[in-house]
C-alpha cells in the first residue's frame, strides 16, 4: 500500500489543500472547461481529512469557488504561454506555488521552471512533485528578497502568482514589486487581485477555514491606476476580468447563474488578473 503524505490541520501546509481540492472539484464539475488529472491524483496521495470539503462540495458557493480556481489557473496559463512565444527559453516562476502546477502545464520543453513557497510547503511538494532537470522547488519567504538570486533570468522570466498576495500587507507587496521591476527588466508578473470588499469576504471564509486568523492591512486592488501603477517607475500595468476577461463561460456545463455571479465578481468585487510588464531600462 502506498505511503501517503500527511497534512496536519491548522498548519501552513493545510492552505495548499483548499485550492488543490478546488481544482479536483472543477475537473469533475466542468470537464469541458478544465481538467487537472494531476490534482485528482495528488488528492489520492495525501493523508488528510477531506470530508468537510466533500460535504460542502455540492453547495453553490463551493461549486462556484471551484470554477474560480479553474478560471484563475487558465488565465495565468494564457499569459505564461503568451510570454513563452517570444521568450521560449525563459524561466516560469510560480510564487507561493503550494501544489499548483500552472507553470508545468505551460512547459514547452525548453523553458525552466522554479516553484517557490515556504519551507514546510516545499517539503510536501518535494514528496509529491519532486524536482527534475528543468524544474526546481525553492524554499523561501517571498518577503526575503534573497530568493531573487535563485532565478535564472538571462532568457527572460515570467512570474505567476495565484491566490497569494491577498495574505500580504500592502507595504510588503509594494516593496516586492518595485524590487522585481529593478532586478528583472523585460520580465512579466501576472497575479490575481480583488477589491477590499472581496478580500474581507475571503478572510472570513477560506482563510478562516485554513486556520489563519491574524491578518491585517491585506493587499487589495480597487483600481490598478491608483493602487499599483504609481508604484512602478518603468512598467506597463494592465488588468482583465478574472472570470470573464479570458473566457465567456458559455459552455453548457456552466449554469447561467454562474455567469451572473462571474459578472458580479469581475464588476462589483473587482476580481481581476493584473499583468505587469517590467520594461527594459
Amino acid at each position: 500500500m502506498e505511503n501517503k503524505t500527511h497534512i496536519e490541520k491548522n498548519t501552513v501546509q493545510e492552505t495548499l489543500v483548499i485550492p488543490l481540492y478546488g481544482r479536483k472539484l472543477c475537473t469533475e464539475q466542468f470537464p469541458n472547461l478544465f481538467k487537472d488529472e494531476k490534482a485528482v491524483e495528488l488528492i489520492n496521495r495525501i493523508d488528510y481529512d477531506f470530508s468537510p470539503l466533500e460535504k460542502k462540495s455540492k453547495s453553490l458557493a463551493h461549486r462556484f469557488g471551484a470554477l474560480e480556481v479553474a478560471m484563475r489557473e487558465g488565465d495565468l496559463m494564457i499569459e505564461a504561454k503568451d510570454y513563452l512565444k517570444t521568450h521560449p527559453e525563459a524561466t516560469l516562476v510560480n510564487l507561493g506555488c503550494g501544489l499548483d502546477q500552472t507553470a508545468e502545464n505551460c512547459d514547452n520543453g525548453k523553458c525552466k521552471i522554479v516553484n517557490i513557497d515556504l519551507p514546510d510547503v516545499i517539503a510536501v511538494r518535494n514528496e509529491l512533485l519532486p524536482e527534475t532537470e528543468r524544474i526546481r522547488n525553492v524554499a523561501a519567504d517571498l518577503n526575503d528578497l534573497s530568493w531573487f538570486d535563485q532565478i535564472p533570468a538571462e532568457n527572460g522570466v515570467c512570474f505567476l502568482s495565484a491566490g497569494v498576495f491577498y495574505y500580504f500587507k500592502t507595504g510588503n507587496v509594494k516593496r516586492l514589486f518595485t524590487a522585481m521591476e529593478k532586478r528583472f527588466p523585460g520580465g512579466r508578473l501576472v497575479f490575481d487581485a480583488a477589491n477590499k470588499r472581496a478580500v474581507k469576504i475571503m478572510l472570513k471564509t477560506w482563510v478562516k477555514d485554513a486556520g489563519i486568523t491574524s491578518i491585517s492591512d491585506c493587499f487589495s486592488v480597487d483600481d490598478i491606476k491608483t493602487d499599483v501603477a504609481p508604484w512602478m517607475k518603468n512598467s506597463a500595468v494592465t488588468c482583465r476580468g478574472y472570470m470573464l476577461g479570458y473566457n465567456d463561460l458559455k459552455d453548457p456545463s456552466v449554469p447561467g447563474s454562474f455567469r451572473l455571479l462571474s459578472k458580479i465578481g469581475d464588476g462589483f468585487m473587482k476580481m481581476q488578473i493584473v499583468k505587469i510588464e517590467f520594461r527594459e531600462a
